[in-house]
């Protein structure tokens, strides 16, 4: 296997870990106005993301940056063509982020509710537009035979590129909502089992529809399994949380939306980014790459380093493994003096 392959299969791993993790924090967001029928339940479902939240969002910070240094053809190609899509993505994580931080600097309902808005909408968008993304690259792009992608916004919204945005939105609902049964007190907690239990008659339906579609279009032989095996992650999912197991209802949708994106990098090898005009423009992952010398630089590097992040984050997960209830939350959120919002534990997150 050469360090192309290799850093391939990194990069799949990175967009995975992303998708897993940030995919809850975005369903949390999505929920937020559903769940938090006060503002103090609000404060709980915040504040159980609050510690990891910014953390998770260095997935895709990485991401990126490992396709800009291992494969700056594929790069150049996908984030100019779809500039559009990834700018509001930008933009409706900067949102959210601001939303985190200022939420308790006021001590107003209007104040927070513009937050609280801002938060749904920031993680609202990045889902559904990642999956769009995601599944116009499987699908594949008129791409020329100068690696230019010419191609407007209505040929992104095709109805497999729908389709997966709608699968990524209600998914990341379901997996927040079962991350709120496991790391929330009540009455949150049962209002969450109650919301994944009604995001799961839009997320399996969606999400069997489209794994199918994407591998009778486009699929492997050997990815039949994968697509088996995430659809029974994604039943079992649901089954478990009928039955109140938390911990391994969020297992399996962790496992579900992982496979899943294994399906579509699995789709696409040894093809990066198919071109739609003829496959000879296709950017595959040999003539897309960097120097062998870059690769085996990139190597070292992750080598060194990447332990140590899985480690920070790991150890960061584990610190703030317990339950968040309205105990905990400050009866007097105010900004400034004492009782704030800005001084509990997660007040980052406010």
């Amino acid at each position: 296997m050469d360090l192309a392959t290799v850093w391939f299969l990194a990069i799949a791993v990175l967009w995975t870990g992303y998708f897993i993790l940030e995919g809850f924090d975005f369903g949390v967001g999505m929920l937020l106005p559903v769940l938090g029928r006060r503002d103090v339940d609000r404060r709980v479902m915040i504040n159980a993301i609050g510690p990891v939240w910014d953390g998770n969002e260095v997935w895709v910070i990485t991401a990126g940056g490992a396709m800009f240094a291992a494969f700056p053809a594929w790069y150049a190609t996908a984030f100019s063509g779809f500039y559009l899509p990834l700018l509001l993505i930008l933009l409706a994580l900067i949102v959210r982020g601001v939303a985190f931080e200022y939420r308790g600097k006021g001590d107003t309902d209007r104040w927070r509710a513009w937050w609280d808005r801002a938060i749904f909408w920031g993680s609202a968008v990045p889902a559904f537009l990642w999956g769009l993304v995601f599944a116009n690259i499987v699908r594949g792009m008129p791409v020329d035979a100068d690696e230019i992608l010419r191609a407007g916004l209505l040929s992104l919204l095709n109805p497999y590129a729908l389709l997966g945005g709608l699968t990524t939105l209600s998914l990341f609902v379901l997996h927040g909502a079962l991350f709120l049964t496991l790391k929330t007190g009540q009455p949150v907690r049962a209002r969450a089992r109650t919301a994944a239990l009604r995001a799961a008659v839009v997320a399996v339906p969606a999400g069997a529809v489209f794994l199918v579609w994407t591998q009778l279009a486009h699929g492997k032989a050997w990815t039949w399994p994968v697509v088996a095996a995430a659809a029974a992650a994604l039943v079992a999912g649901v089954l478990l949380a009928l039955r109140g197991s938390e911990g391994r209802s969020f297992a399996c949708t962790a496992a579900a939306i992982g496979l899943a994106s294994v399906t579509l990098f699995g789709s696409l090898f040894p093809a990066v980014l198919p071109s739609t005009l003829d496959p000879a423009y296709d950017l595959t992952v040999a003539n897309a790459s960097s120097a062998p010398y870059t690769l085996t630089v990139m190597s070292w590097v992750a080598v060194v380093f990447l332990p140590v992040v899985l480690g920070y984050q790991a150890w960061s997960y584990w610190v703030f493994r317990k339950r968040v209830t309205r105990e905990q939350i400050e009866p007097v959120p105010a900004y400034g003096g004492g009782g704030g919002q800005g001084s509990g534990p997660a007040s980052a997150a406010e």
